[in-house]
C-alpha cells in the first residue's frame, strides 16, 4: 500500500499540543538541521498571522527571491500549508520529505518514548522541503504562541514580527494581555530587528522589555499615515474583482484584494518589515513592493465568494475570536452598509464564543447554527443556545434570535440563502474548518 504523508502527519496520537523545543530540535538535528540553510521572517500575534505572511511572500516573490511560506492551518488542501513562490508543495515532494521525516521521528520515538506532535511533524516537513527547494527566505508562521512553538527552534531571523495581540488559546498562553504577549515575544532573539503592531499597552511594554533585553530595534507602524478606501472594482480586465486602496507613508495608491477593512493595516505592517529587510541588504525595489501587495492573495479571511445567479451574496471569514469577531462585524458594515446579513457560525468548543456571538449579534437578521467540522466543535445545538441566550442578554429578547440548527455545512448553506433572499448578504465565520466547508459547499452549489 501507498504511503500517505497526510494520513500519517495527522495520525490522531501525535495531535495532542505539547509545547517545547526538545523534541523538534532533536528531529532536525538528526535530519542535518534544514533550518542551517535558509533565512527567515518569523510572524507570530493572533489575528492577522496568515493575511500579514501573506503580504510578505507576495512582495519578496515579486523582488525576485525563491520564497517559502509556512502557514496554519489550511483551508482547502493540506499542501497550502506549505509553498514556495506560491504553488504548494506537490505530492510526490510532500511525500519524500514527509519519509525523511518519518524515518528519523520513529527512530527517535524508539529511544525514547515521545513520539513528535502532529505540528513539529508539519514544521519538519516544511523545513526540509524549503532547504531541498534552495528557498532564498521563508515566511514562517507560528502554530501557538511563539516562545514554545516548534517554529521557535530557528537561529535569528531577519526580522521578527507581531501581529495584533489578542486573548485566545488562554488556557495554554496565559489569561493576560500581558502573560499572552510574553510568549508572543518569545520569537525576539538577539540581532533580529523587531516589527510589532501597535499593541495595547500592557501588551506593547512586554514588547518594548523584550526587544530591549535583546538590543534589537524596534518598529511599529504608524496608523495615523494610513489612509483606507472603499472597496471598488477592480475594473473589467478582473471580471469584477474588488479592490481596497489605500496609502500609507510615501506609498501612494496602494491596492488590496484582501477587502477586510482591517487588511490595509495588515499590509502596512509588512510594508515596515520590508524597509526592515531592506537595510539589512535585500533588494526590494518600490514596484515589487506595490506589485507584492496588491497581487496578494489569502482565502476566508474577508473573502466575498461569487455565489453564483439568484442567490445572495455569500462572505466567508476565518473569525475564531472576540478580536476577529469585531474586526469581521466593522467590515460588514464598510461593505455593505445598511445590511442585516445573515450569519451562519460554527465555532470550536474551546473559543470565546460567548464575546464573538456579542459582536455580531446586533447586525444579524438571522442565525444558522452548525457544527465545524473538528473533534473540538461546538454542537449546533449548544450554539443554538448561546445564540439565543446572547439575544436575550443584549437585544432584551431572546424570541427576537431564533436560530436555525443545521445538520451541515451544506443544510446550512442552503437555509441561509433561503432566509437571506437573492439580494441578501450570508456571512459563514467562527472557525476557519467551517470557511473550508463553506468553500466547497458553495462551488457543489455553483455546479447544480
Amino acid at each position: 500500500m501507498s504511503f500517505d504523508p497526510i494520513a500519517y502527519i495527522n495520525e490522531p496520537r501525535w495531535q495532542e499540543s505539547r509545547l517545547g523545543l526538545d523534541r523538534i530540535r532533536v528531529l532536525l538535528e538528526r535530519l542535518d538541521r534544514p533550518q542551517d540553510r535558509l533565512r527567515f521572517v518569523h510572524v507570530a500575534g493572533t489575528n492577522g498571522k496568515g493575511s500579514v505572511c501573506a503580504y510578505l511572500a507576495s512582495v519578496l516573490q515579486m523582488a525576485g527571491y525563491r520564497t517559502g511560506l509556512f502557514t496554519s492551518p489550511f483551508i482547502e488542501r493540506f499542501e497550502e500549508r506549505i509553498r514556495v513562490d506560491g504553488a504548494d508543495i506537490p505530492r510526490d515532494e510532500l511525500t519524500a520529505a514527509t519519509c525523511a521525516v518519518k524515518e528519523q521521528a520513529e527512530a527517535l520515538a524508539a529511544e525514547t518514548g515521545d513520539h513528535p506532535t502532529e505540528f513539529e511533524l508539519m514544521t519538519a516537513v516544511a523545513l526540509v522541503h524549503f532547504a531541498q527547494a534552495a528557498c532564498d527566505i521563508v515566511v514562517l508562521e507560528v502554530g501557538l504562541g511563539g516562545r514554545l512553538d516548534s517554529t521557535n527552534v530557528i537561529e535569528p531571523p531577519e526580522a521578527s514580527v507581531i501581529v495584533r495581540i489578542g486573548r485566545d488559546h488562554t488556557a495554554l498562553l496565559g489569561n493576560t494581555l500581558a502573560a499572552i504577549a510574553s510568549e508572543k515575544a518569545g520569537i525576539v532573539k538577539p540581532g533580529a530587528p523587531v516589527v510589532s503592531w501597535p499593541q495595547e499597552p500592557e501588551a506593547m511594554a512586554v514588547i518594548e522589555r523584550a526587544a530591549e533585553a535583546c538590543g534589537d530595534a524596534l518598529v511599529v507602524p504608524d496608523f495615523s499615515e494610513l489612509r483606507v478606501g472603499s472597496a471598488r472594482s477592480a475594473g473589467a480586465a478582473t471580471q469584477g474583482a474588488l479592490v481596497r486602496p489605500f496609502s500609507y507613508k510615501r506609498f501612494a495608491d496602494l491596492s488590496t484584494h484582501l477587502l477586510g477593512g482591517y487588511q490595509p493595516a495588515n499590509a502596512a505592517l509588512a510594508i515596515e518589515t520590508i524597509e526592515v529587510l531592506r537595510t539589512r541588504g535585500w533588494s526590494i525595489s518600490d514596484e515589487a513592493l506595490r506589485t507584492g501587495i496588491a497581487q496578494a492573495r489569502w482565502p476566508g479571511r474577508f473573502e466575498v465568494v461569487d455565489s453564483g445567479p439568484n442567490r445572495p451574496t455569500i462572505v466567508v471569514d476565518g473569525g475564531h475570536n472576540p478580536q476577529g469577531a469585531h474586526a469581521l462585524a466593522s467590515s460588514l458594515e464598510d461593505m455593505f452598509p445598511g445590511a442585516r446579513p445573515v450569519f451562519v457560525i460554527g465555532v470550536l468548543e474551546d473559543k470565546d464564543y460567548p464575546a464573538m456571538l456579542e459582536a455580531v449579534i446586533a447586525l444579524g437578521s438571522a442565525f444558522v447554527a452548525v457544527a465545524p467540522d473538528s473533534p473540538r466543535a461546538l454542537s449546533a445545538d449548544r450554539l443554538a443556545r448561546a445564540i439565543r441566550w446572547a439575544g436575550q442578554d443584549l437585544l432584551g429578547c431572546s424570541a427576537c434570535v431564533k436560530p436555525v440548527v443545521a445538520q451541515d455545512m451544506n443544510d446550512a448553506l442552503r437555509r441561509a440563502c433561503e432566509l437571506a433572499g437573492s439580494d441578501g448578504v450570508v456571512c459563514v465565520f467562527g472557525s476557519l474548518y467551517s470557511v473550508g466547508a463553506a468553500k466547497r459547499a458553495i462551488a457543489a452549489m455553483n455546479r447544480d
